[in-house]
């Protein structure tokens, strides 16, 4: 039970009165009057308790989109209902409530002080709350309950409850690198029409069988349809399409760093779900791991019409923890998981102090591997530096911090590795030009 503001002001009304009448009786009269009323209306709210809540709605949302969530309140009691309802959403999720459809016997308007709102439902009916929610973080928000507060006809009182009414809206990552993906699908088309002349002998996926010609290789020669016909046959072959790609999320402490106001996971995601949908449309097989102390995420093989979608919904889950990352933990996954050569995209950044390359030496004798990092533009700026003495000394910092990573990417590219070192805004497209440039040289 709770008691409203028109209840204070009725109690002071009555202290009024009770002032210019000073008697014991008057208080009494008063008191009880007051009481009685309270006592009444209380008794003619609606029953909470005979309140069922259900949800429907929105269960996805990019981030700067909104989701439309819809709480169905019925009242299975016999008495109109006339609320207050206010939604259980966590501040992150800036939930507010707006307008929706209702039927001829339920209103609902909007509270000045959102995510709150009025509701009144006719005896037997039910009514409608329509929530926007806008996250502002990538992942689950949670809605826990509906807490509504019923009040009587006069208005003094309310029954109050919170009901149980679980919701789960996931936030994915923005996808801003999309704007890239013509462009990337246009290479690769013109990088698949090259690949299409089959020849025999070349290729190692069989394509069909045709007339020998003279300069066809003998060794591509199929002795078994040959002696079904009279015509020499040789078999042709086309490069494999079927291939694997295996991205490697770095989801420890250094991916929680902001670079040019983004986290470089943030940018990590970018990279993968663009580098994704050029690798399902070039016919590629995606997996997904992401590690940090331990594996946090894993996608395994999905279909490639749904690959971008569950990569994504993966993604949004995933978080940075202010750990260090276990390269031998992530290597081990990656050589347990599969056997094959394939491509390995690793996203991490190219920090001098942690033990990366020793472990990635095996990785890099099994896999072909891609290492993508986010660059800071700002040491750059950093080291051009030269106005006054505090200047001259961030212009070194910056220049030794430059070099360490210049010398650990050099040294990586030696052992095997491609690495892309780019801004935050540049390394999407330029992991996507590294996997087609691998493509055009037969390396995938």
């Amino acid at each position: 039970m709770t008691l409203t503001g028109r209840t204070a002001l009725v109690a002071v009304a009555g202290v009024l009165v009770v002032l210019a009448i000073r008697s014991t009786l008057t208080v009494v009269v008063v008191d009880g009057l007051l009481l009685a009323a309270v006592i009444v209306d209380l008794l003619l709210a609606a029953p909470v308790r005979d309140l069922r809540v259900q949800r429907s709605g929105d269960t996805r949302v990019r981030l700067g989109e909104s989701a439309t969530i819809t709480t169905t309140i019925a009242n299975t009691s016999r008495r109109p209902l006339t609320a207050r309802v206010r939604d259980a959403w966590p501040p992150s999720a800036a939930a507010h409530p707006v307008l929706a459809a209702h039927g001829p016997r339920d209103k609902t308007t909007p509270s000045p002080q959102p995510p709150a709102a009025a509701l009144r439902v006719a005896a037997g009916g039910q009514g409608r709350l329509a929530m926007t929610v806008s996250p502002a973080r990538h992942g689950d928000c949670r809605a826990t309950g509906v807490t509504v507060r019923s009040f009587g006809p006069m208005g003094l009182a309310a029954r109050q409850r919170t009901l149980p009414a679980a919701w789960t809206v996931r936030a994915l990552p923005p996808f801003h690198s999309r704007k890239h993906l013509p462009g990337k699908l246009a290479q690769l088309r013109e990088l698949d029409g090259q690949h299409r002349a089959v020849r025999p002998g070349q290729g190692s996926e069989f394509d069909s069988l045709r007339e020998y010609v003279i300069g066809d290789d003998v060794r591509a020669i199929d002795w078994r349809s040959t002696a079904r016909r009279a015509d020499v046959l040789v078999r042709t072959f086309r490069p494999e399409r079927d291939r694997r790609i295996v991205f490697v999320l770095d989801v420890g402490r250094t991916a929680a760093g902001r670079v040019a106001g983004y986290p470089r996971l943030d940018t990590f995601m970018e990279a993968v779900q663009l580098l994704t949908a050029l690798a399902s449309q070039a016919g590629d097989r995606i997996d997904l791991i992401a590690v940090d102390q331990r594996v946090r995420g894993r996608v395994l093989a999905p279909s490639r019409t749904t690959a971008l979608a569950v990569v994504t919904d993966t993604l949004a889950a995933l978080d940075a923890e202010l750990t260090e990352t276990d390269w031998r933990l992530a290597v081990a996954t990656v050589l347990a998981h599969v056997r094959r050569r394939c491509l390995v995209v690793l996203l991490t950044d190219l920090n001098s102090s942690v033990a990366l390359v020793p472990e990635l030496r095996a990785l890099i004798a099994r896999h072909e591997l891609l290492i993508g990092a986010v660059s800071d533009p700002r040491v750059a700026e950093l080291a051009a530096g030269r106005g006054d003495a505090g200047s001259v000394y961030a212009a070194a910092a910056a220049a030794s911090f430059d070099a360490e990573r210049t010398a650990l990417a050099t040294q990586l590219t030696r052992l095997g590795a491609t690495v892309v070192d780019a801004p935050p805004d540049r390394l999407p497209p330029a992991l996507a030009d590294a996997y087609l440039s691998l493509k055009s040289r037969g390396r995938l």
